[in-house]
């Protein structure tokens, strides 16, 4: 009966040990499918907030879109610029037909990729990893000084600017 006792000791420290990568992982896949959804909700506040930039903005050129495009770059998340090459991309818009009585307005859009870090360890172990995420948003929004009257959206692009 006591060599059963002590054959038994060891035995919560192995199921611990075969335990722990198991309750890790499981515990790790939402926290990082929750980082993506919130690297994409910070993607979206950063392109709304150039938008809203953009809208209130006198006249607009393309050094102005090409100066907010780089505003709107800077407060991208990092996580966003995951991959080699990074892939981040932010592109400003501004759409107004001259003197058309056309409703003129911004499109901010950011785009980039999301790497996943359980698919990096899941590469380390030899497994073919799936491929990053895109992650894009664009947000558009009406210009401010323009006559109520102006009816049906612009088509053409009078002012743009990109940064990557």
């Amino acid at each position: 009966m006591r060599s059963l006792l002590f054959n038994c000791k060891g035995q919560s420290i192995v199921e611990i040990a075969l335990m722990t990568p198991l309750i890790l992982v499981a515990l790790y896949v939402p926290v990082d499918f929750g980082i993506a959804i919130f690297t994409g909700h910070i993607t979206q506040n950063a392109v709304r907030d150039g938008a809203r930039i953009a809208s209130k903005t006198d006249s607009m050129t393309n050094a102005k879109t090409a100066n907010l495009a780089t505003q709107v770059y800077d407060n991208l998340p990092e996580r966003l610029v995951t991959g080699s090459p990074a892939t981040k991309q932010v592109t400003v818009n501004y759409y107004a037909n001259g003197a058309a009585t056309c409703a003129k307005f911004v499109e901010v859009q950011a785009q980039g990729t999301y790497d996943f870090f359980f698919y990096r360890l899941i590469g380390l172990l030899g497994f073919t990893p799936p491929d990053p995420i895109a992650i894009s948003r664009t947000t558009r929004m009406s210009y401010e000084f323009q006559p109520t009257t102006n009816t049906g959206l612009c088509t053409a692009i009078t002012a743009t600017g990109t940064h990557s």
